[in-house]
């Protein structure tokens, strides 16, 4: 197979324009007029309907209703909450005007100052926490536990799209509990379905654990994360989950009459996963042809193109593409209809073929009329493209093919898992081997952390984060890689997006 439609720019000869390159082949975004903004264009946002529908599905099992807030925050409500609105003070758009009027020289300016100014939304934790004021009198109106699909913005001075941009889309999930425990419990669920989304659904291996001090959400008593690793090394917080304790509660006044007829403040939480996780997608699974879509997860498992050069031929392969698809998708993969088209657009079968590996779709099959004779199909796998299509008999691909999809997705896996594994370093026991590793390398450092959050700020000036506190932990004493006093804990210790 030709390659002459291969991206210009190659994982390691500059991640960074590969990756632009990745979302521009694969028309999944582009920059907005407005900076910092993006366009989701329809691939890139398929993709991410794939992502919310099996999330949405998981946290609705799990016991959580959809409601919606509204966009602007009364800067009264931002106010109660010094501690929060420290860590995105920065980064609000205030409004001031409400509406547009002719000034002097003809030119509209704004004009009817609010008497208060309103927070663009950058998290919602202050609007539901003062609705959950209204709400909440007694034990038995708890818990509380909310899911909203939304936008959010927080003004970004460096834009990437779909990791680092002004606006952006995302899912925020606020509950309130009668007890720590229950809190506690919220945290971990929501943790374990963010966990599962992202290694089950999407094939991308992450470390869950604590968050440091230092990196914790702002007022929050602990937050909880999953940390992915990409192809250069750095690392991506690829969904969080924050026990807000009774901070948030008692800012906003919440109390409630216990089952001992006492006073309660309830404990809430609140979690949340963006459309960073697109990022981490390409990141991970994409190659130097493009992107690369785990099936579960792809819009489109199979397309079909049709080799439709001739006029004599041109009608029986448009009908026999159409009989192959329809055979597909009454088959069923990981509990749903195979997803399959046929691309009968007016353009050549090689443009639409190297148009769909862009795009990452797990198999590209082409029929022309010698295909009708001999009844095979020519197939591209998108895991392994290796310039040449493999030829099967269509009764028998169509029969193995929810095995194949299930090989496909396996084997991603297995594959971000081993190079992921290659780039977590162990042996690395002080500071100065750990600058001397960054100066040079990107990936993760695991090592043990005396917890101490100063050493947090002489981390950053290594421009290195403590990524997470992981879950697994050995328990055995050792030395903090940044003191050299003794410490117990594990830490991963990464540069980041």
């Amino acid at each position: 197979m030709s390659r002459r439609n291969a991206l210009r720019t190659t994982r390691t000869d500059n991640f960074a324009e590969w990756y632009q390159e990745v979302i521009d082949a694969a028309e999944m975004g582009e920059h907005s007029g407005v900076r910092g903004c993006m366009i989701i264009r329809p691939w890139g946002f398929a993709i991410w309907e794939r992502v919310q529908r099996h999330l949405d599905d998981m946290i609705r099992e799990t016991g959580h209703d959809n409601c919606y807030f509204p966009i602007f925050i009364p800067m009264e409500l931002i106010e109660k909450e010094a501690e929060h609105v420290a860590g995105f003070a920065k980064e609000m758009a205030v409004v001031t005007h409400h509406r547009l009027a002719e000034g002097a020289d003809g030119a509209l300016e704004p004009s009817g100052a609010l008497e208060q100014p309103l927070i663009v939304r950058p998290t919602s934790e202050a609007m539901i926490t003062e609705a959950f004021q209204r709400w909440i009198k007694s034990y038995r109106d708890l818990p509380i536990k909310l899911n909203q699909w939304a936008n959010v913005v927080r003004w970004e001075m460096r834009p990437r799209l779909f990791l680092r941009t002004s606006e952006f889309l995302w899912q925020e999930g606020h509950t309130a509990h009668e007890t720590a425990e229950e809190a506690a419990e919220e945290v971990a669920l929501m943790l374990e379905c963010y966990r599962k989304l992202v290694e089950d659904f999407m094939g991308i291996p992450v470390i869950p654990g604590e968050k440091s001090e230092g990196e914790r959400f702002p007022g929050a008593v602990a937050t909880h994360t999953i940390e992915a690793m990409m192809q250069d090394g750095r690392a991506l917080q690829a969904g969080t989950s924050h026990n807000l304790g009774t901070n948030f509660a008692r800012a906003s006044g919440i109390s409630f009459l216990g089952r001992d007829s006492q006073q309660g403040v309830p404990h809430t939480t609140s979690w949340g996963s963006s459309t960073r996780l697109i990022g981490a997608l390409i990141m991970v699974h994409g190659d130097d042809d493009g992107l690369r879509l785990p099936p579960r997860l792809a819009p489109q498992q199979v397309v079909i193109v049709p080799i439709d050069h001739k006029d004599e031929t041109r009608d029986a392969v448009h009908a026999y593409c159409d009989a192959a698809a329809i055979a597909m998708r009454g088959l069923t993969f990981a509990d749903e209809p195979i997803r399959v088209i046929v691309d009968h657009r007016d353009d050549t079968p090689s443009n639409k073929r190297w148009g769909w590996i862009k795009k990452g779709v797990p198999l590209v099959i082409e029929i022309g009329p010698k295909d009708l004779e001999s009844d095979k199909l020519a197939v591209h796998r998108r895991d392994a493209l290796i310039g040449k299509a493999t030829f099967h008999a269509k009764d028998t691909f169509v029969s193995a093919l929810p095995d194949l999809l299930d090989e496909i997705q396996t084997g991603m896996r297995t594959a971000a898992d081993a190079w992921r594994e290659e780039k977590i370093v162990t042996n690395i026991t002080s500071l100065d081997e750990m600058r001397r590793y960054f100066e040079t390398n990107l990936g993760f450092v695991r090592a043990k952390w005396c917890e101490d959050v100063a050493t947090e700020e002489t981390l950053k000036e290594l421009g290195v984060t403590v990524r997470c506190l992981p879950y697994d932990q050995d328990g055995v004493t050792g030395t903090c890689i940044v003191t050299g006093a003794p410490a117990t804990r594990d830490a991963i210790f990464a540069k980041a997006y």
